[in-house]
Parts: structure tokens; sequence; C-alpha cells
């Protein structure tokens, strides 16, 4: 049976290309019959890495039937997992996210969760010596998912290994490390041809926090005035998105690559209350700017309080 390999719902760069690259080392290094798939259209950045290494956009799927075997990368939260999950044969999750629960196997199966920046990081050691042979897209996908995560060694999250390893793999494939992300983040700012709840739901992830469920959004980009200039028909929106999607707010923060910065957009006195018990700052208006605050998993969930 080919095992299906995926990342988390709202694919970022990490989500669409460690699944392409780990089903292609089962593949064709293992000689395991395995395929990658996204749970969703992924985002303006992975859209243009997919013609820039020359990828066909894998099969994207909503569902799993009873008994198909998966491995899981980029996330081990059931709420980021397609419907049928919990009747799937989960044969391996690689991951550098938080452990969750709430998932549940067939059998003893691996799992590599390890506190680096990035999937495609975990994916590069699990390889060994094989990443000798490795093809320069391969190489390249990794790299850039590397850069992405940590928007270009920006992001808290960076760690010296996953540096290194970005370092070592532009070095093997020629790529000069400062073109190729500021290629990738010019493409991951236009954000012209989306609808406002596409936006909010472009890189999302549901939380409970304190009994509220918020989804909280984050858009990483290079040309914030872009999107703030939207900031009003966006909040206008969230209520609709987080109805549809059964939260009890959005939160949506733009993530200034360059200057290193976050401004949550602050549509009502809940996300006023949030903002000022979250980060420890003084809302005057409908935006608040957070200096320095650059990552979801590492500033923003951990600092949440409703």
């Amino acid at each position: 049976m080919t095992i299906k390999v995926f990342g988390h719902k709202s694919p970022d760069t990490d989500a669409t290309f460690s699944p392409i690259v780990w089903a292609w080392y089962l593949k064709e290094v293992k000689g395991i019959d395995a395929v990658p798939v996204l749970l969703g259209e992924p985002n303006t950045e992975a859209a243009f890495l997919l013609k820039h290494w020359g990828f066909e956009r894998p099969a994207i799927i909503a569902a799993l039937s009873e008994g198909e075997k998966v491995v899981i990368v980029d996330t081990n939260n059931p709420a980021e997992l397609p419907e049928g999950i919990d009747k799937a044969d989960i044969v391996q999750i690689i991951d550098h996210h938080k452990l969750v629960g709430g998932l549940e196997t067939k059998g003893p199966i691996e799992i590599t969760i390890r506190p680096l920046a990035c999937t495609a990081t975990v994916i590069y050691d699990l390889m060994g010596e094989d990443v000798v042979a490795l093809p320069k897209a391969i190489k390249g996908a990794m790299l850039s998912c590397i850069l992405s995560d940590t928007l270009e060694f920006r992001s808290p999250t960076t760690t010296e290994h996953d540096r290194a390893v970005a370092e070592k793999l532009a070095g093997e494939i020629g790529v000069t490390i400062p073109e190729l992300a500021a290629a990738m983040f010019e493409a991951k700012s236009d954000v012209s041809a989306f609808s406002d709840a596409a936006l909010l739901r472009m890189d999302s992830k549901e939380y409970n926090v304190d009994g509220t469920e918020l989804r909280v959004s984050v858009l990483e980009t290079t040309a914030p005035k872009l999107i703030l200039d939207r900031k009003a028909s966006l909040m206008g929106t969230m209520p609709d998105v987080a109805k549809e999607d059964g939260a009890d707010q959005v939160l949506l923060f733009v993530v200034d690559i360059l200057n290193e910065e976050a401004t949550l957009l602050v549509p009502n006195d809940l996300v006023k209350k949030i903002a000022e018990a979250s980060f420890g700052c003084k809302v005057e208006g409908d935006t608040v700017v957070l200096p320095g605050v650059m990552s979801r998993k590492k500033q923003i969930i951990p600092a949440l309080k409703v």
C-alpha cells in the first residue's frame, strides 16, 4: 500500500516540501512506495518554490480512508490533520513542534520531534550519510524550508544547527542565501489576489487558550503596508471566518520580516484584552506593534492569555 506523506492544513513552505522530500527519500532511497500530498493550496511562497525547483504540486486531499498508511510531518496536532486521521494507519511522525496529544496509532511507530526551527532540518538529520547523494532539487527544497521557517535566520526559533545545515546545502548546490531568501519573501508578500477570508486562513492554526477557541493567523511579509491597508476589511471579515471555523476569535499578526516586529489587528475589546494581558502592551486604536515578535511557535502561542 502506498504511504501518503503530508504536513498540516494551510500548507506553508515546510508543510509543502517536507512531504515532497521525505516521500522522495522513502521511495528512491529506501524502496518504500510513498507519495506526497497536501491538505490545501500551498501559500504564495511555496507555490513560487514549486516552480523554482521544478516540482509538480502534489495532489490535495481532504480526507483519508480507513486503514490508509500515512506519515505525518511538520505537525502532530489532530486539529491540523485531515478527516479520517483517527482511522488511518499512522506509521511515522516527524516534527519540530510541541507534543499536542490526541493521535492514536495501531501499534508502536517511529516518532521524531526535535527542538529545531524546521522539519526539513530534522529530515536532513534522519537521512544521515544518504544526504550526500541527494539531487539538487531535493537539497534546494530543504534549504528553502529552513530559510522560510527561520525567516533567513531572523526568527528566534533558529538554532545554530539549522543555520549550519542551510549553509552547507547552499554551498553544495551553489545558491546564494540572501538572493534566494529575497525571492522567497517577495513571493510570500504578494497577496493581492487573495480574499480577506483567504488571507486570514493562509497561515493559521487553531488553539484553545483558557477555554477560548482562537484561530491564530500569521502573515510574514516584507511589505506589511499592503496588508495593513486592508485592515478594515480584514477585521470586518474576522467574525464570519471565526463562525465558519468554530472559533471565538481570529487573531491576525502581520510580521514585518525586515523590521523584525509584528502588528496585531485589534478589532474589539476581547482582542485588546488578550493583547495587553499577553504582551504587556498598551493598546490604543485598532492595531498594536509588538517589537521583536517574529515567531508564532516561540513568542506568540506561549504568551497568549485571555
